[in-house]
């Protein structure tokens, strides 16, 4: 949620246009190219891409779809869970997490975080919350810094459970010199606009090393069809890549390990800038994790009062997220309220997003640092 000030901001909390700005005249040349050709769903270009970003995760295939949100229920629905199942994530992220396993009539069980600079899902909890009616692990790299996978691994294996990855936030994030994504039966990408790896509207990927399973995700994403277009072998629904998405973001993939690379250079000059202050928890970074930061977290005694005080100096702020997924009235069906999970409650009250994006100066970033050590001298 982008918080602005009256005024125009000096330093926005994210500039697509700014990031966009190398690649406009290719990106026109594509678009315009598909928009000739008159062929919009399917074909050459999704096929291209789906291979490229195959290749640059290693993994085996890889299943366009219409956004993260639908490939995590397809995916879901693919490895045959649904009503009765449980499926445990984190009370610590956006809604459509939990909602897509909702979508699948499964029930939702969330975990505390772990805290201390680190906002994904505690594996200790996950360990505590396994039922026999539970099937997946759901763990989020929130925020674009990879979850403790070698324990939630673990823990899935021990249990028999499916493990799959929410990594919408986290395209090129590492863990133990792996991409996020290539750990579970199936990472789940987002190519939302303002994601590491944007795109131009809503999209999404699903990948695997397992081809039966994006088999078995491709059908269901396109009505369940089979060999022929009027066979349809199972229920399935409408959530298909489009071919100009594809296209665009096949342009862009080659370059977004670069981007990253920025944004952590970014991310470390925030931390030697605001190192000295006490009254601020800054992200940390977990060992064996190499994070891409979609967005830079801190948590503040008084957020309100910094986005104030930030706003009148024109820098825009965000906050991500600002409730916890229990207390949301959609999840007030499960009873969990205030207090349930407290550190992903208080860390929902005191995050506040700094301006992050891999354009951003070197000027911009002490602008805001300067802000922010003046609000709390």
């Amino acid at each position: 949620m982008q918080r602005n000030s009256e005024t125009p901001p000096q330093v926005p909390f994210a500039d697509i246009a700014r990031n966009l700005k190398p690649y406009a005249e290719r990106l026109h040349r594509v678009a315009c190219e598909i928009i000739d050709r008159g062929s919009f769903i399917g074909g050459a270009p999704v096929k291209s891409f789906e291979e490229n970003l195959a290749a640059w995760l290693g993994l085996s295939a890889v299943c366009g779809v219409g956004c993260a949100t639908s490939g995590l229920t397809i995916t879901m629905k693919a490895l045959g869970i649904g009503s009765g199942d449980q499926v445990i994530t984190t009370a610590n992220s956006a809604m459509p997490t939990p909602e897509s396993i909702s979508l699948t009539g499964a029930e939702v069980v969330f975990c505390d975080i772990e805290g201390g600079g680190f906002y994904n899902i505690d594996p200790t909890e996950i360990e505590a919350k396994i039922s026999s009616r539970t099937k997946a692990l759901l763990p989020v790299h929130l925020y674009g810094h990879p979850c403790n996978l070698e324990r939630i691994r673990k823990i899935a294996q021990r249990h028999g459970l499916h493990l799959i990855e929410d990594c919408a936030q986290a395209q090129g994030a590492r863990y133990r010199g792996r991409y996020v994504g290539t750990f579970g039966e199936a990472g789940v990408f987002s190519f939302f606009p303002s994601k590491n790896l944007g795109g131009f509207g809503d999209g999404g990927a699903v990948a695997s090393a397992d081809r039966e399973l994006i088999a078995k995700v491709r059908r269901i994403a396109n009505h369940g069809r089979g060999s022929h277009k009027y066979l349809h072998e199972v229920v399935g629904t409408n959530s298909r890549l489009d071919t100009l998405q594809a296209a665009m973001l096949d342009l862009l993939l080659p370059d977004l390990d670069a981007m990253n690379a920025a944004r952590r250079r970014a991310a470390a000059r925030y931390r030697e800038r605001l190192a000295g202050i006490d009254d601020i928890v800054l992200p940390g970074e977990a060992e064996h994790c190499e994070p891409v930061y979609h967005v830079y977290v801190v948590v503040v005694p008084d957020r309100e009062a910094l986005i104030e005080f930030l706003g009148r100096r024109g820098i825009a702020t965000g906050i991500h997220y600002p409730r916890a997924l229990n207390l949301q009235p959609a999840y007030a069906c499960l009873e969990q309220g205030e207090g349930a999970f407290p550190k992903a409650e208080y860390a929902c009250r005191h995050m506040l997003s700094l301006p992050m994006f891999p354009t951003i100066g070197n000027d911009e970033i002490d602008r805001v640092c300067e802000a922010v050590s003046e609000f709390f001298k």
